[in-house]
């Protein structure tokens, strides 16, 4: 069944994930976190979803956070963070927007496949979290099918964005430990018109 395939193939891209994490770049981005004024979060597409979720939660952590791109977003200055996520590190629209932050004083933070990347080359920070994006992989059917890499089973970005929003799902659970936070204080910022 192509469908077990697919999510084994999504749990090993995660598991793979999880022992590859580095620890002093986890501090590192924590630190970028907590101390930054406003922190801005900015992502494309489905990788602007894992985005808005990280945003979220990062609100309900009592950070001040917006979401780039909304019309209540302000300007972005010297003391505040971006957190660029693009698993390609050279989607143009981010990549800009780095180039503006860091022009403006802000610390960057690239969340990529592709450390090597443009995007990976503003950052202060680059958090690798590996996954097959949109331009990996072979590009020939015929020489993807004999070697067995059936990227019909992950499409384009999935296994980047799936990776990035369980990462990013993780961070926030070190932050709550950290700040010393519980479910209910989240839920006491959670949204209430639902």
């Amino acid at each position: 069944m192509i469908m077990r395939e697919a999510i084994r193939d999504i749990v090993d891209n995660l598991e793979k994930m999880e022992r590859e994490i580095d620890a002093d770049t986890v501090d590192r981005f924590i630190e970028t976190l907590t101390s930054a004024g406003n922190v801005f979060v900015l992502g494309l597409g489905r990788s602007g979803l894992v985005a808005k979720a990280f945003a979220m939660r990062l609100m309900h952590l009592e950070i001040n956070v917006f979401v780039v791109g909304e019309t209540i977003t302000p300007a972005i200055n010297e003391g505040d963070a971006l957190i660029a996520i693009s698993g390609s590190g050279r989607t143009s629209y981010i990549v800009n927007a780095a180039r503006i932050a860091r022009e403006r004083g802000a610390m960057v933070v690239a969340v990529t496949s592709h450390p090597e990347s443009e995007l990976g080359g503003i950052a202060d920070l680059t958090v690798t979290v590996r996954g097959r994006t949109k331009i990996d992989g072979e590009k020939n059917y015929m020489k993807r099918q004999i070697r067995g890499n059936h990227h019909s089973r992950t499409p384009l970005g999935t296994l980047f964005e799936i990776s990035a929003l369980v990462f990013l799902d993780g961070l926030i659970a070190e932050l709550m430990h950290r700040l010393d936070k519980r479910e209910e204080d989240l839920n006491e910022r959670h949204s209430v018109f639902e």
